[in-house]
């Protein structure tokens, strides 16, 4: 017996040797490099204030209920929603992979043995066997019935399971991250068409209101060519200039037709008249200093950042998964049941039966595929490491861009203003010198031109400012309802 024990613990340790002997190296990446300072080399050193919850950023209530009505019934976030249901239940069935599965069995079957096999002849001589009675004879067509439970279990014993455990709790966290970075870009989107439709309401007020003004020229010009003090080419001029401004004014109706439907789309509806608040030069920016912040907390603000670093950790687990799978795995087997060939039997403590079995089970001809499967785990690992330091990059650039446009804009529209007024009061000094005579029409057309694209400019700017906002709330990893 303890021969057979010494040779039983010499193939154990060969077997268990052969097995782990020939693991795959661990995936190393690379540190991530140190995020600058700040953006900008700016002295903004300082947690961010710019509020990024939705409600605190974008205080119109026509807005805020625009937003809502996206969040609620946008196609994509309710694609994401599946998602994230999808990789709950992944996290389930791998949470199962660690546990013994019990299935109950009710069974019934019938063999017939063959005379000359070794069933065939052991039912033969045990039918005459003098310790057996007439209740034990087995019938040549044996019948089997069988009721109890069946159980397996894969014994963890390298962690294999509860690594691919928590590569399946990863994904899961991640789809998560992933709807809610879905859901800061889309309340961006909303407030970034919301004001585009403002914008153009107002483009419109304006071109309606100089087209007013050149119509009005445009009488002058013919009771002056009336009185013998103007051409036709003049009266062709203002004519022509008038018509410009009523071509631009169908392009923008044209734009705010297809913003609506972008809004409606957005919101998962295919028509709905959209509601305005304020005008655009009414809404004032956020009461509060721009401070994007320290650059490494959009490590910890930023969805999808946390989303691909989530990414990361699961491969870095399917990778350790991949790894173990190379070891032996320890499999028990077990049974209890109530089981007979004679049904008249079945459902007695006679008919009681059990057994368990264990063993290992390594890997050897497909060794190949399980070679195979940990290149792809660590291919996987890498690529999702340079993933995460792209996206990073990305953040860092998009944040550092955006604040210096809102800047920068935010001076063009102050110029702008005053360019505007200056322009306003040209248009009437032209027109009072030209009805006297000190001015040709040309200065008349070209005064009224440089106010009409002056206004519009000013108008774009404060747009800009506005929807710079927008993508700052969401390059900052804006907030969100649950």
């Amino acid at each position: 017996m303890k021969n057979q024990l010494r040779l039983f613990a010499f193939f154990t340790s060969t077997f268990l040797c052969y097995s782990s002997c020939k693991l795959p190296e661990k995936t190393v990446t690379p540190p991530l490099a140190p995020m600058p300072a700040s953006f900008n080399n700016s002295a903004d050193s300082f947690p961010a204030t710019l509020p990024l919850h939705q409600d605190q950023f974008f205080t119109d209530p026509v807005l805020q209920n625009l937003i809502d009505s996206a969040i609620q019934h946008n196609p994509d976030l309710a694609i994401a929603l599946q998602r994230v249901i999808t990789a709950g239940a992944y996290l389930k069935i791998s949470t199962g992979f660690t546990k013994p599965s019990v299935d109950g069995i009710i069974s019934t079957g019938i063999d017939k043995f063959g005379d000359y096999t070794m069933n065939g002849l052991g039912n033969y001589d045990m039918n005459l066997s003098p310790n057996i009675n007439k209740d034990q004879v087995i019938p040549l067509n044996m019948p089997d019935f069988f009721i109890g439970f069946r159980s397996q279990w894969e014994a963890d014993i390298w962690g294999k399971l509860a690594d691919r455990k928590k590569a399946a709790m990863a994904q899961y966290l991640a789809s998560e991250k992933g709807r809610l970075w879905l859901t800061t870009q889309l309340v961006a989107m909303v407030a970034g068409l919301y004001y585009d439709l403002l914008a153009l309401d107002q483009e419109l007020i304006i071109i309606k209101k100089n087209i007013q003004l050149q119509e009005d020229g445009i009488e002058i010009v013919k009771a002056l060519k009336a009185g013998g003090r103007a051409t036709e080419l003049a009266v062709q001029q203002f004519t022509a200039q008038l018509l410009s401004t009523k071509t631009i004014m169908l392009r923008v109706r044209l734009q705010i037709n297809t913003t609506e439907n972008q809004l409606n789309a957005l919101s998962g509806y295919y028509t709905r008249k959209i509601i305005r608040g304020k005008n655009i030069l009414e809404l004032s920016l956020p009461d509060t200093t721009i401070k994007a912040g320290i650059p490494s907390d959009l490590l910890t603000r930023r969805p999808d950042l946390q989303e691909v670093e989530l990414e990361l950790m699961a491969a870095g687990a399917n990778m350790e998964a991949a790894r173990k799978a190379f070891l032996p795995s320890l499999n028990i087997t077990a049974y209890t049941a109530l089981n007979s060939f004679n049904p008249s039997f079945l459902l007695t403590p006679q008919s009681l039966a059990y057994g368990i079995l264990g063993g290992l089970v390594t890997p050897i001809l497909s060794k190949n595929m399980l070679k195979g499967n940990a290149v792809i785990a660590s291919a996987n690992q890498q690529s999702l490491f340079q993933e995460y330091r792209k996206k990073v990059l990305t953040a860092y650039s998009e944040v550092a861009t955006e604040l210096k446009k809102i800047e920068a804009n935010t001076g063009i529209y102050e110029l702008k203003r005053r360019e505007t007024a200056s322009l306003t009061a040209a248009v009437t000094t032209s027109k009072e010198l030209y009805v006297t005579g000190y001015a040709s029409y040309l200065e008349v057309i070209t005064a009224q031109r440089g106010v009409l694209e002056a206004e519009l400019e000013s108008i774009s700017s404060k747009k800009a400012i506005l929807t710079g906002m927008a993508d700052l709330y969401r390059q900052l990893g804006g907030g969100w309802k649950p």
